[in-house]
């Protein structure tokens, strides 16, 4: 079930749930996972994307293994907020992955999680290699992240 505006995805969370984010990209698919209270995305995986089938059945997998309640797409905004092709990519692959699960699918503002993802492991005096490596998970915690802080908003502010 895709859910779009975030509001409607807050509202499909099952109750303390964890949450899966991805940076979509059109070689890797960068992995962030949640605690189960919503407080914090941690980096854990990066895919090398081959075709849609093994790269859902994998995400999927993750998805059951941590006993996540709903999935987080980084929607790849233009800096003036539009939608261009790579808006339309990601949401042809949540259509995709909707229909191999019954999980919400949500969006999240992705614009400038990768440069903040970036400067992190520059500021870790992480290797060019080593920055390689990460840089696709680190940016998917940056984007679920921020679809917590502000599902925490929306919790305290409809007293739930």
């Amino acid at each position: 079930m895709i859910c779009d505006p975030f509001e409607d995805f807050a509202a499909a969370l099952p109750p303390m749930s964890a949450l899966i984010g991805l940076d979509l990209g059109d070689k890797t698919i960068g992995i962030a996972v949640s605690d189960r209270i919503g407080a914090a995305a941690t980096p854990i995986e990066t895919i090398r994307r081959k075709k849609f089938t093994p790269d859902a059945e994998r995400l999927l997998q993750l998805a059951r293994n941590r006993e996540v309640g709903g999935i987080l797409l980084g929607l790849p905004r233009n800096m003036d907020g539009s939608e261009g092709p790579r808006c339309q990519a990601t949401r042809a692959f949540a259509r995709n992955l909707a229909r191999m699960t019954d999980l919400p699918i949500g969006f999240w503002d992705e614009r400038l999680s990768t440069v903040a993802a970036e400067r992190a492991l520059l500021e870790a005096d992480t290797s060019r290699k080593r920055r390689a490596e990460l840089i696709d998970h680190v940016a998917a915690s940056y984007i679920l992240q921020g679809a917590l802080d502000r599902l925490r908003h929306i919790r305290t502010e409809g007293g739930a």
